[in-house]
């Protein structure tokens, strides 16, 4: 069997992990193996963390939509229940946005919220 000796096929391989490397520090974009160990890292980062921001802003939001609560009488859970109760389906994102940005809405919001917890109680 003739011998094989990869020569083009292992250099693109190579080069495409270097290239994913640029930037690192030292040797992690200069060697191989430090490179493909940093990379494979970085990745595994970058995949779990996509799906932890997404968590993190949900958090976020409902601290901020608690806050904007508090200042009209309300806990977070009373507030989301009277907005869920009213028929208002407006998403945390907007929300929060609203708590901080344009309290005159969030206050319009918060008392319909106390007008139907009064209603259903």
């Amino acid at each position: 069997m003739p011998r094989v000796k990869r020569g083009t096929k292992r250099r693109a391989r190579r080069k495409k992990y270097l290239k994913r490397a640029k930037g690192f520090f030292l040797t992690k974009s200069k060697l191989y193996q430090s490179a493909q160990e940093a990379v494979g890292r970085a990745e595994r980062y970058s995949y779990r963390d996509r799906r932890n921001r997404k968590r993190q802003f949900r958090q976020l939001w409902i601290q901020r939509i608690g806050a904007g609560a508090r200042a009209h009488g309300l806990s977070y859970s009373q507030f989301m229940h009277g907005l869920k109760a009213g028929g208002v389906e407006i998403d945390r994102k907007v929300l929060a946005d609203m708590a901080v940005k344009d309290a005159a809405a969030f206050a319009q919001l918060a008392g319909t919220a106390k007008q139907h917890l009064t209603v259903t109680a």
